[in-house]
């Protein structure tokens, strides 16, 4: 196959991404807006950028710490509440990133395609459709990971009809839980964690030279629970905090080690400082060069 009919988007397939952003809309209008919107929007919105970072990113992508098998399923179960397809597929693709960051083969440069490419489209090529095994044996060797990753989209169906069971049950009120505490944080989510992938690599400071075009964006960070801080993150991968000094506010990590107290995760990595303190920024490299 060509390497164009393998980038051509699969616009019939993507019908479901593109017509959730409709969706979202329309039963966000329809549900109208209250207290109780509100607090399923904030609360849908924080759970799902906390299982995105924390789960998909810091955990399956980086393994930047260790836990009972028991919770992982839970981490990879949790996954599917954002919609953006099974742990395997997210960290395969992921680990691809990183071996090739903003080089030809990278699957989401805004360098290489373009920004609308590195932001959204890349996910809709025909060549990313499949989960690569090969760049995720480390977990697809337990069969409960590749179960929830064949039937990804039923999982979080399941989770859609949970969300509006909850609300009716709460307060008789199922379609805000389903509009403001479903659809829309999941449509919210994905624009803010695709900023990530494409904005990060244009806006913002780089304070290492890795060879790529991440950045430090405060606003990013804020917006996405320390991921902004991406960067650092390019820098020292395996570190499960991207916000490498006390002002580089990282939600995440803090999350993270609050588990880690509670003897639910182990051995949460931090950066040690002759890494953290090494700023080798082009800016910084330029000025050698030129004394």
């Amino acid at each position: 196959m060509m390497a164009n009919e393998l980038d051509r988007l699969r616009w019939r397939e993507n019908l479901p991404f593109w017509l959730l952003h409709g969706i979202a809309g329309l039963l966000a209008v329809l549900a109208g807006w209250s207290l109780g919107a509100l607090i399923w929007l904030i609360a849908g919105y924080a759970v799902r950028m906390f299982v995105i970072t924390g789960f998909y990113h810091r955990y399956f992508s980086h393994r930047t710490y260790r836990t009972s098998r028991v919770f992982q399923f839970f981490m990879a179960l949790s996954c599917h509440l954002t919609a953006q397809k099974g742990a395997l597929w997210w960290a395969a693709h992921h680990r691809r990133h990183h071996k090739y960051s903003d080089k030809p083969e990278d699957i989401h440069s805004p360098r290489q395609r373009g920004f609308w490419w590195s932001h959204v489209f890349w996910i809709l090529a025909k060549r990313h459709r499949e989960t690569d095994v090969a760049r995720i044996g480390d977990f697809a060797k337990y069969p409960e990971l590749r179960f929830l990753d064949k039937w990804e989209i039923w999982v979080t169906v399941a989770f859609g009809g949970a969300t509006y069971l909850a609300g009716y049950l709460i307060d008789g009120d199922g379609l805000t839980a389903l509009a403001w505490g479903f659809f829309v944080p999941i449509m919210v989510t994905w624009h803010a964690t695709f900023l990530v992938n494409s904005l990060a690599h244009v806006w913002g400071r780089q304070r290492y030279a890795t060879g790529d075009d991440s950045r430090n964006n405060a606003a990013i960070a804020v917006l996405t629970f320390g991921e902004g801080w991406h960067n650092n993150h390019h820098h020292y991968q395996r570190s499960a905090r991207q916000g490498f000094y006390w002002w580089e506010v990282d939600v995440t990590y803090y999350g993270l080690k609050l588990l880690e107290l509670l003897r639910i995760v182990r051995d949460v990595e931090g950066v040690p400082r002759h890494i953290r303190d090494n700023d080798e920024s082009p800016a910084r490299a330029r000025l050698a060069k030129a004394a």
